[in-house]
């Protein structure tokens, strides 16, 4: 006797260890609950077994598994809070027990009789999650005549534990999915608005920029040039910014086109000193370069590259105070050019990092609100450096400054490999 005890005692670990592998193995609500339902008549020896769950919208438990035979049947029917066993446990959160008890006043007969079955006995136990309840799963029938035992009361309680969890972590999938694809949708439509808008800005623009450019051209009057002049670096300025949208929503749509060619690192270099060198001045920034060899190269889309570069260079002059530093350096490492810029501007926040190359982010408006620019420059030269299968990251220190760091492959064969090149 004690050894069959001690047996049925093992094939019931047994079967719960394979219920809680289950639990964390799969995502599938369904025949995860089936299995639960399944177990509850083997283990506890009942006649049968079923889990309800709390409905909001009806005020009410309704059946969410139950054996195959029966489930077709307990699909649409929900059972009270009040006048029912399973309202009870739900509400008082405690296990209830009913032994040869065929009083209408305590069983709610309505599902009996749907069912055209009796029940004489039942164990029902709340599933609580986080202590709050969601459901209930009962045990129906002891067979042989026999009663419940705490043993059993014990087991099921493990089971809706299992069931609980189980739920929840559905129900929690559930939402993230639903959010996913509500932020996806957002993304879409303010992607699709903004889309528009810089295409329908196109044309009032270059109207501006040519009558501006020819009445600067045209005019004697001094203050009237000046006034032209401002007109143009602003509408130029708003140029570059559509043109910044457009080239991350061609990315973003997979129509972002490619003229490769062999890039000599000293020449970008070079022009990228030319471009910027009267901001510089006006800054008083020094602007220096550093190259391992001058016969570095890429081969890459040129002005795609440029792009990047000075998007970069650009960030960081407008972020380095007057009398600053920064450097531009070129190296080779293993069949990569790692392009750095590097300042000594006023940094950025380590709770910052991470966004700096979001579309239109910038950081928080007490450091940025003396610097120009809506967040497109570090976005576009992301998008430039994932176009020819590159990496891009930022490393700072606020209040120290900046290291900016890009990583090219510098021909097909590398831009295809699957080999992890780690910066140091």
């Amino acid at each position: 006797m004690a050894t069959d005890t001690k047996d049925q005692r093992i094939k019931h670990l047994q079967r719960l260890l394979v219920i809680s592998r289950n639990l964390n193995s799969t995502l599938e609500l369904e025949p995860l609950l089936a299995s639960i339902v399944e177990a509850a008549r083997e283990l506890i020896l009942c006649e049968t077994s079923s889990i309800l769950l709390y409905d909001e919208e009806l005020q009410a438990l309704r059946f969410i598994a139950a054996p195959a035979s029966q489930k077709a049947k307990l699909e649409n029917l929900s059972v009270p809070l009040e006048g029912s066993i399973a309202g009870r446990v739900f509400q008082k959160c405690q296990p209830v027990v009913i032994q040869n008890d065929k009083d209408t006043s305590s069983i709610y007969r309505k599902i009996d009789a749907k069912l055209t079955f009796e029940t004489r006995d039942l164990l029902a136990v709340p599933l609580l999650f986080r202590d709050e309840p969601i459901g209930v799963i009962e045990a129906i029938n002891k067979v042989n005549n026999t009663s419940f035992t705490m043993e059993d009361v014990h087991t099921l309680e493990t089971l809706a534990s299992h069931a609980a969890t189980a739920i929840k972590n559905t129900r929690l999938l559930n939402a993230l999915q639903l959010t996913s694809a509500e932020l996806e949708e957002l993304d879409r439509r303010k992607s699709d608005f903004i889309s528009i808008t810089s295409h329908e800005f196109r044309t009032p623009l270059g109207l501006i920029l040519g009558h501006a450019s020819v009445i600067r051209e045209t005019t004697a009057d001094d203050n009237l040039k000046e006034r032209m002049m401002v007109i143009e670096k602003s509408a130029l300025r708003l140029k570059k910014i559509i043109e910044g949208i457009d080239q991350i929503d061609k990315f973003q749509k997979g129509q972002a086109r490619m003229s490769k060619g062999i890039v000599k690192i000293v020449n970008l270099l070079q022009d990228t000193l030319l471009k910027f060198d009267e901001k510089t001045t006006a800054k008083n920034i020094s602007l220096e370069t550093e190259l391992q060899d001058e016969d570095l190269f890429i081969n890459g889309d040129k002005e795609k590259i440029a792009t990047v570069l000075n998007n970069l260079v650009d960030n960081a002059i407008a972020f380095t105070p007057e009398g600053g530093k920064v450097l531009i350096s070129a190296e080779k490492i293993s069949g990569y050019i790692k392009l750095s810029v590097v300042d000594n501007g006023i940094g950025i926040p380590a709770k910052e990092l991470f966004r700096v190359f979001d579309r239109f982010y910038q950081v928080e408006h007490h450091m940025t609100r003396k610097h120009e620019g809506i967040g497109l420059g570090l976005s576009v030269a992301k998008t430039m450096v994932e176009l020819h299968n590159g990496e891009i990251w930022a490393q700072s220190v606020e209040g120290k400054g900046s290291n900016f760091s890009v990583l090219l492959p510098i021909g097909q064969k590398q831009a295809k490999s699957e080999a992890k090149v780690f910066a140091t």
